[in-house]
């Protein structure tokens, strides 16, 4: 008797194990193959197979299971083409790749360690990189918590490029918050009458989460401070995040913690971050530094066991970790150099033609240098570092001076009891910030002891309030001659320019002064939220012909659509001038940038850099480096430039020795990069071709072949209009508006991917076919009329033997899936079956029949036999590929046993040594037995898609 049944209930092919016949109704155990489950129906709810139920929904599931079963091989690579990598990410983000991004991508999950350091040339686009490897773990089931540690001037630009390229929102963390959700979690506790859990830990409760690097650093000591004060400051920020069960840490600006020694907290910092997840990526153009010793200490945060000294560092053993590409071997997508060349041009700004303005700039600089070089003598470097600032403050504006002043002043003579003083953690991170966030952070530090200092202050501050009354200053005359000389220039009367200041004060007067000429301004500085970022961008791409920016407010901005760059102000770091003009000089830019930068004429300023620019010109060009930016963007050389400025500035010092010192230490930083550096001689080759073939794949209309055949297959409501597909889930929920391609997404679209946990569902665990289920007869356009046969689609499994995997780094099940074809003559081809699979994924079938039971019992045994013939080569493939990492994984903990071991015999107390060794041999007689274990690996063949095509044998 055939047990095999459609139930209309469940909407599903069912076996029907017994039968009870229970007051007037015979009620059936029936077993749901789809679901795995065993239920109790009603008989009444049972038709036969052959009924027209069946074939109207098999042309869907047919359809549906085809394409679900291909887009699994893509994530599982067991594809049979040679070219079996296929790349995710860049198919389900909002960005269009790069061949150097894709190259970078393919490399990182090219294996099972997905740990690298990605030091790419500036402006490469790095980040882009790193979101690209996340996602395509994310969409292989590999990551699901991530974490961001990033200097604070880039944690903003994290958020945003996030969001904007790849659709996640991640939520950039302050301590404060922390702190606040301590608070909130106590509190709750209290009231619920719950015991207050030291436990608690609030990163858990982000996914994504973005933290500054010095704000989550450990501390050893702070003045002031207990010893139970500073444990309960590292529990909080730097112990509870390492114990955030992340799965993937990305550290941007990474040779920030290779650590002047082994013992700085930044070290130790990165010491925990790469202990705390299984995938790792540093990210730095500068990862060496000149400095072999904290390279050793950043390269061996990947793999400990792999750099076990500075002698183990060499190009071979690095380019496994290393993933680099140089600017000059950076390609469009057609095989056209990335960038264009770059024009920049100084300004020269006579301050003579203005007296007061003379006056107040030459007050203001002899007191600077009287306050810098006191504060030097008397120990206070946070006193110099405000002195540094009002220098540059006083070459920005005379409004900016002004204000400033008028601050200090203020807080001169309201001097509280216990002013703030700045810790040397605090000044460390100083550097990161831009002058608008140093000059609020250091404004009202601690300035007693200080002699005459109100009435010196008071005297600048009446010269500044002279200098405003004189009219604008001279800069703004010569910025509105430039803005008209530039507009003929580019024959271009609405032409967009960004104008980078470093102090809001500066942005108030430039927008009020540039708006009352008829230039209306957008805004952007660093207190602004990112969405109020957002929104003055699009004002300005869309109305607005000025941009006036600070440099925190332009982090996270790419502005492409400008190409010209007026810098009002210069920063002493040209690191931060670098940063500037790249937010316009970046990929995807279609125009030659134009630089304008403004110095004073014939101030020691402009003097310096007019003869630092000459000289690194000549050194350049005898090393044959392209473009000074390559070098002077990159942290160490743009703070060579800033301490040498402010020894010639602040401290009076020879203008030419200390140009000369600087040179030189540039030139042998550089060979010494060139001549030892393993990184500097690894240079990936990208192939242009992969961003076209990526552009063409069909994974996004494959996914939504596959979401649309298994709503309908479900017969339920789907239809689709302008904005997408409108379609009910089968668990009732409804989707309205839904699209699957980039191209399609408007503001109103609902984009679904293989992120959706919905959709990936669909792919796991494809339901099994069981002989005895009918088979269908049908005809595929496309298919030649001569191509008569059986057709079926298995899925091949290799499970590890072992539950027990605690320790070891191996996936519990690989999988391959395997196509057959039995041709009515009885011969296998493998070829045939790969073209019908083919088919399957752009045309629909057509059911003409059911078979007979027989004559489906005959086809699946047919395929069965098939697919186990035919599925042991790729089984065998499974079993390498587990071989090899179990190889690996064997390598990987007898190192890491073997440095534990080491690292025992270090400890002094015999009681503890022995203890610890004996823990030692128990962890590693049980991570023995786990790796014996996971090598007995259990074979299964499970068949997911079996039809007739063609004329059956036996017809007439």
């Amino acid at each position: 008797m055939n047990n095999w049944k459609f139930s209309t209930h469940y909407s599903s092919i069912c076996m029907v194990l017994d039968e009870q016949y229970l007051w007037g109704q015979i009620i059936c155990r029936i077993w749901l193959p789809s679901q795995h489950a065993i239920v109790r129906v009603s008989e009444a709810d049972l038709k036969p197979l052959h009924s027209e139920r069946i074939s109207k929904t098999e042309e869907f599931r047919i359809s549906y299971i085809a394409t679900a079963a291909k887009i699994a091989e893509l994530l599982e690579n067991t594809s049979e083409d040679n070219d079996s990598t296929v790349l995710l990410a860049p198919m389900e983000s909002n960005v269009i790749p790069l061949p150097h991004q894709l190259h970078a991508l393919s490399r990182a999950i090219s294996g099972d360690r997905v740990r690298y350091l990605l030091a790419d040339e500036v402006g490469l686009g790095k980040t882009i990189e790193a979101g690209l490897i996340m996602q395509e773990l994310k969409l292989r089931g590999l990551v699901r918590r991530t974490l961001v540690v990033a200097p604070k001037s880039l944690a903003m630009q994290w958020v945003a490029e996030m969001e904007t390229h790849f659709n996640e929102n991640f939520a950039l963390i302050n301590p404060g918050d922390l702190d606040a959700l301590e608070r909130l979690e106590c509190s709750t506790s209290y009231i619920d009458g719950a015991e207050s859990s030291s436990d608690y830990n609030p990163w858990l409760k982000f996914n994504h989460a973005v933290v500054t690097l010095d704000a989550v650093k450990p501390v050893r000591r702070r003045k002031g401070w207990s010893e139970e004060k500073v444990h309960q400051y590292n529990k909080n920020r730097y112990e509870r995040l390492l114990q955030g069960q992340w799965d993937l840490i990305i550290v941007d600006e990474s040779h920030r913690i290779g650590g002047s020694t082994d013992q700085v907290s930044r070290y130790k910092l990165g010491q925990g971050l790469a202990e705390a997840a299984t995938y790792l990526l540093l990210l730095s153009a500068t990862p060496h530094q000149g400095k072999s010793d904290a390279f050793h200490r950043l390269i061996s945060l990947l793999d400990p066991m792999s750099f076990p000294d500075q002698e183990s560092v060499t190009r071979e053993k690095v380019s496994e970790f290393v993933i680099r590409t140089e600017k000059r071997k950076a390609l469009t997508a057609e095989g056209e150099p990335l960038f264009k060349p770059r024009t920049t041009q100084t300004m020269g700004i006579d301050l003579s033609r203005n007296p007061s303005q003379v006056a107040l700039y030459e007050a203001v600089t002899d007191y600077v240098r009287l306050g810098y070089n006191r504060a030097i003598k008397d120990k206070k470097p946070h006193i110099g570092f405000l002195m540094v600032l009002l220098q540059r403050i006083v070459t920005s504006s005379s409004h900016a001076i002004r204000t400033t002043l008028e601050r200090r002043l203020n807080v001169l003579e309201n001097l509280k009891s216990s002013l703030h003083i700045p810790t040397s953690d605090e000044l460390e991170e100083l550097v990161d910030l831009d002058g608008q966030m140093q000059l609020d952070f250091l404004i009202e530090v601690d300035e007693k002891g200080r002699h005459n200092e109100i009435e010196e202050v008071s005297f600048l501050l009446g010269l500044a309030k002279k200098a405003e009354q004189t009219g604008p200053d001279i800069k703004t005359d010569i910025l509105m001659d430039q803005i008209f000389r530039l507009q003929g220039e580019e024959n271009n009367d609405q032409l967009k320019i960004i104008i980078f200041t470093e102090f809001v004060a500066t942005q108030s007067m430039l927008q009020t002064f540039l708006e009352e000429r008829n230039f209306p301004c957008s805004i952007i500085n660093g207190s602004m939220s990112m969405e109020e970022r957002r929104k003055a961008q699009r004002d300005f791409r869309e109305k607005n012909r000025i941009l006036i920016a600070t440099d925190a407010g332009g982090e996270g901005l790419n502005l492409q659509f400008c190409h010209v760059v007026i810098n009002y102000d210069l920063p002493w770091n040209p690191m931060r001038i670098e940063q500037r003009i790249g937010r316009v000089d970046r990929i995807g830019q279609s125009k030659i940038v134009r630089a304008i930068n403004f110095v004073y004429e014939d101030s020691v300023e402009s003097r310096v850099r007019e003869v630092l620019e000459r000289k690194l010109s000549i050194i350049f060009d005898e090393m044959g480096i392209d473009k000074s930016n390559d070098i002077l963007d990159t942290s160490l050389s743009g703070e060579l430039v800033e301490k040498m400025m402010t020894h010639i500035i602040m401290e009076e010092a020879d203008p030419e020795k200390e140009i000369e010192r600087t040179v030189r230490t540039i030139q042998f930083d550089l060979a010494q990069e060139r001549n030892k550096c393993a990184v500097y001689k690894i240079s990936e080759d990208p192939e242009p071709a992969a961003a076209v073939k990526v552009k063409n794949h069909p994974l996004p209309f494959w996914v939504e072949r596959m979401v649309i055949n298994y709503v309908k297959m479900n017969e339920l409501s789907v239809e689709k209009d302008l904005l997408g597909w409108n379609f009910v889930w089968p668990d009732g929920e409804k989707v309205s508006g839904a699209i699957f391609h980039s191209p399609d997404s408007t503001s109103d679209s609902l984009r679904l991917s293989l992120e959706n946990p919905k959709v990936r569902g669909l792919i796991l665990n494809l339901p099994q076919l069981f002989s005895g289920q009918p088979v269908p007869l049908v005809a595929l356009e496309g298919v030649p009329e001569t191509v008569n046969g059986y057709w079926g689609l298995f899925e091949i499994t290799l499970t590890i033997h072992s539950n027990e995997t605690n320790q070891i780094r191996l996936p519990a099940k690989r999988k391959g899936y395997q196509c057959v074809f039995v041709s009515n003559k009885g011969k296998l081809f493998i070829p045939t079956a790969r073209f019908i699979w083919d088919q399957l994924l752009t045309l629909e079938p057509q059911i003409l029949r059911m078979l007979s039971p027989e004559e489906s019992v005959h086809c699946f045994e047919t395929l069965y036999e098939a697919a186990a013939t035919a599925g042991e080569e790729l089984f065998n493939q499974l079993k390498n590929s587990h071989e090899k990492a179990i190889e690996r994984e064997n390598q990987r903990g007898m190192t890491a046993f073997t440095f534990r071991r080491r690292s025992i015999h270090k400890v002094g107390l015999p009681e503890v040594r022995n203890y610890r060794l004996h823990r030692l041999e128990e962890d590693k007689l049980q991570w023995q037995r786990e790796l014996k274990s996971a090598a007995q690996v259990i074979p299964d063949i499970r068949p997911l898609l079996i039809f007739s095509i063609g004329e059956v044998p036996g017809d007439e």
